[in-house]
């Protein structure tokens, strides 16, 4: 037996690597068996280029927990060690075999890392650690390492006829939640579902159909135990695009996100220059809203995961696609739980965000139909893309789609091409006009359509600052809610009606008017309409609503008052009967009808309007 002290900086090493070397414990699962999977990964690499004595199957990784013990064993089948790599490797902190073997096979090999930092991690749950191994070479003997979280080790030999290494872990009394079935389970799945080499976690039985004596024969089963192996080793995103059916994107997806509706369509990701990634990014159903999870991306390096918070490789509006995302390329801090900056980073995100576009340009222009039926469970992202990230924005615009309120589509050229004839006004603007909520503003939007005009519809959390965004990239164009003002100055032409009414009573139907109202927060103007418009109007200034929408959407609390305009129409014959009459009470009923066609009589007031109604239907 041999003992020695390990080589490290300071002997303060294994409290910093306990306490500040990894934000989360449990990923102390992730690294063992990443290195693991290393050593089985360098065993296949060597095999192939022939030298390791003897046949090498597919070698397998267990783990293996017992809880009355307090023990966990991650046991590979991989190259080993000599007793001199036992030294080199384990006995010099945050030294890293992988660096040396790239070295050698760096056109064949796809290294994790080995036996560096990542095994240290062991010593945050376990107070000893052995290391039992035996490696590939010809000759060699088996050897077993032991430390007990300080710098002293201990190195003996040992009996030892398989090949591979076994990293036993005697758990702390605070971490033997280790050792349970379940809690492992639980980690295997989170960290280790699609790693390139088969992990067995125990067994399970399995129902295996019994040849048949006849065809017409019922079918007859046997349980037999077997191992339970809890990953996919070539999962979706390893594989060429032209190896999977549209079945088997669907069904990784269901692999990924069990319970979640299909998706919509995905964009497979490969490429191996300048930088290597691949991936597969979903497009789920959103709806009309924003309200869906993030952190639905997870991210890999080389099977391995790192994390599902990726806002730094893609921009805030992809995260809300799901899906995967694997490359080696991306630069990870020593413990592989955050990014870091690098030029890298940016190359890789303007690579996702030119194939999301691609793809959906790609779908737009082959099966348009099929696009448009999906607008509604994508617009909110393709908006989101358009608003946030001016690279998308300059190719979204070709399938940037705008919907009216009879629910047809059109995209931006195509729209400006329907509307310019009718609804340009006096000063060469082009007019949008749209509705937030179709049924509440149904007589506005009626009464555009009877004008002649189109009525977009915009109805969606995300709606308010797309319109600002489209604002900015289209000339001459204003964007007017369809109840912000009266049909004739919503688009304002050369043309104006004259009123009938004379300064003089122009001022008394004002006058009438604000005693009916009583409210200083609205504003009372008199506008000569046709006859056949509304006599009454409740509208709401377009830059003042907007402003409250703004502070409402960046969370800002709706402290600006509530100020919109009563436009009277003074052609109207019933403001010329209530101007004969000095009815204020009529007013006031007109008033309240305009309230009630906003949704914005209520409580005593809506009340009180009911049962005037009902008194004049009993009359």
């Amino acid at each position: 037996m041999q003992k020695g002290n390990i080589s490290v900086q300071t002997e303060n090493i294994f409290p910093i690597i306990k306490k500040f070397l990894y934000s989360d414990h449990e990923i102390f699962l992730r690294e063992l068996v990443a290195n693991a999977v290393d050593a089985s990964s360098k065993l296949l690499t060597l095999a192939n280029r022939g030298e390791v004595p003897g046949k090498v199957d597919n070698p397998r990784i267990q783990i293996i927990a017992n809880p009355e013990a307090k023990t966990l064993t991650i046991k590979d089948q991989g190259i080993g060690m000599t007793e001199e790599e036992v030294m080199k490797y384990l006995n010099q902190v945050a030294f890293s075999s992988a660096k040396e073997f790239l070295e050698q096979y760096q056109d064949e090999a796809s290294i994790i890392g080995h036996f560096g930092l990542g095994f240290y991690s062991a010593f945050m749950v376990a107070k000893k650690v052995e290391v039992r191994t035996l490696s590939y070479k010809e000759g060699a003997k088996a050897v077993q390492w032991s430390c007990e979280g300080d710098p002293e080790y201990t190195l003996e030999d040992i009996e030892k006829t398989d090949r591979g290494t076994e990293v036993i872990l005697y758990l702390n009394d605070e971490d033997d939640e280790f050792a349970q079935d379940a809690r492992i389970q639980g980690l295997l799945d989170k960290y280790c579902k699609f790693l390139p080499i088969e992990i067995q976690f125990g067994s399970r039985e399995e129902q295996i159909e019994l040849p048949k004596e006849n065809e017409e024969d019922e079918p007859t089963y046997e349980t037999k135990t077997v191992p339970n192996i809890i990953n996919n080793p070539r999962p979706a995103w390893k594989k060429q695009p032209n190896e999977l059916s549209e079945e088997d994107y669907k069904a990784f997806y269901n692999e990924l996100y069990p319970t979640s509706e299909p998706p919509l369509f995905w964009v497979h990701l490969n490429i191996d220059y300048p930088f290597d990634l691949t991936g597969i990014l979903y497009f789920p159903k959103l709806g009309n809203q924003m309200e869906v999870q993030r952190n639905k991306i997870q991210l890999y390096a080389n099977q391995v995961y790192v994390t599902d918070e990726v806002k730094e490789i893609v921009p805030e509006f992809l995260t809300l696609l799901h899906g995967v995302i694997d490359s080696p390329d991306i630069p990870l801090n020593v413990s592989r739980s955050y990014l870091q900056s690098d030029r890298n980073v940016k190359k890789i995100t303007d690579y996702i965000t030119k194939k999301v576009a691609d793809k959906l340009h790609e779908i737009f222009r082959k099966e348009r139909q099929t696009f448009e039926e999906k607008w509604e469970n994508m617009n909110i992202f393709i908006k989101y893309g358009y608003i946030s990230e001016d690279k998308f924005a300059k190719k979204a615009s070709k399938f940037m789609l705008l919907q009216n309120t009879e629910g047809k589509l059109a995209t931006l050229e195509e729209y400006k091409e329907q509307i310019k004839e009718q609804q340009t006004d006096k000063n060469g603007q082009l007019i949008y006009l749209y509705a937030n909520q179709v049924e509440a503003q149904d007589a506005y939007i009626q009464t555009a359509k009877q004008a002649g005009y189109d009525v977009l519809q915009f109805d969606s959390v995300i709606d308010t600052h797309f319109i600002q965004k489209l604002e900015q990239e289209l000339e001459n164009t204003r964007f007017v809610r369809v109840d912000s003002d009266s049909i004739d100055k919503l688009i304002q032409k050369d043309e104006e009606q004259e009123s009938v009414l004379n300064e003089e009573q122009s001022k008394e139907v004002e006058e009438i008017f604000r005693t009916a109202v009583s409210n200083s927060q609205v504003n009372i103007q008199l506008e000569a309409l046709s006859p056949d418009s509304f006599p009454l109007m409740i509208t709401r200034p377009e830059f003042m609503r907007r402003m409250q929408e703004m502070s409402m959407l960046q969370g800002g609390n709706n402290n600006m008052p509530e100020f919109f305009n009563l436009v009277v129409n003074s052609n109207h014959p019933l403001i010329s009967s209530i101007l004969e009459s000095k009815d204020a009470d009529k007013a006031k009923q007109l008033y309240q009808l305009a309230q009630l066609q906003q949704g914005m009589l209520k409580g005593a007031d809506l009340t009180n309007f009911v049962q005037q109604a009902l008194s004049w239907m009993n009359k």
